[in-house]
């Protein structure tokens, strides 16, 4: 009988609570510049582009806006006490995203491109340096002997992310000489990441645009 009737009262409890809630509930007209924007409130998508978000009496609400090529947008509006109260209207205006508009897609970053040539290994190997050198400032590791050559990472910090780049070459063949080129490209998702910062870096399918031309250049020119 006890438990009954405590179990009764936990349930009145958490209905009167509710109704509090519905019945402090602010109403948010939320609208987004790019229609085609994904909003998420508290992690869960909502939809796109103009909708009403709901903000119980008592809690705060996260909303993410997310469109591919623009900046990710966080806002949070509460309905507390000693918290600004959330506005009836809100219109957000989205940023493009400045490592998208400075990159291009590619299906040729991160993975070993392999190049044939009939030039002598000497002249081969001193045009390949001679081209990277013209992308890359520092050659962290270079033997001819081996047929390696590895740049130093280059950094690049943009509003919501860090990209590094560097390349590799490595010796594929002797005869027919060939040699496996890599542009390796990786961003951190995160603006100010230390380029030594290993685990915080990803593959990244594409490139920044001041380095699309190198593989390209080097096939022409190995070839020619």
């Amino acid at each position: 009988m006890k438990k009954t009737v405590y179990t009764t009262l936990i349930l009145m409890l958490f209905v009167s609570l509710s109704i509090h809630a519905v019945a402090g509930k602010k109403i948010v007209r939320f609208g987004v510049s790019e229609q085609d924007a994904k909003v998420f409130v508290d992690g869960k998508l909502m939809g796109t582009g103009q909708m009403e978000i709901m903000i119980p009496s008592g809690v705060c609400v996260n909303v993410r806006v997310e469109k591919v090529g623009f900046l990710i947008e966080t806002i949070i509006f509460c309905n507390k006490p000693n918290f600004a109260p959330p506005p009836k209207t809100y219109y957000l205006e989205m940023h493009k995203d400045d490592a998208y508009d400075a990159s291009e897609a590619t299906d040729m970053a991160n993975i070993d491109i392999e190049i044939k040539t009939h030039k002598p290994e000497v002249e081969a190997w001193r045009l390949i340096s001679q081209i990277i050198t013209t992308y890359f400032d520092v050659i962290e590791v270079t033997d001819r002997e081996t047929g390696y050559l590895r740049t130093s990472w280059v950094l690049q910090i943009f509003k919501q992310n860090t990209i590094r780049t560097r390349m590799i070459v490595k010796l594929g063949n002797s005869d027919p000489l060939t040699y496996k080129i890599k542009l390796v490209s990786e961003q951190s998702g995160q603006p100010q990441t230390s380029v030594k910062s290993d685990e915080l870096f990803r593959e990244w399918d594409r490139i920044l645009r001041k380095y699309k031309e190198v593989i390209h250049e080097i096939q022409t020119r190995l070839g020619s």
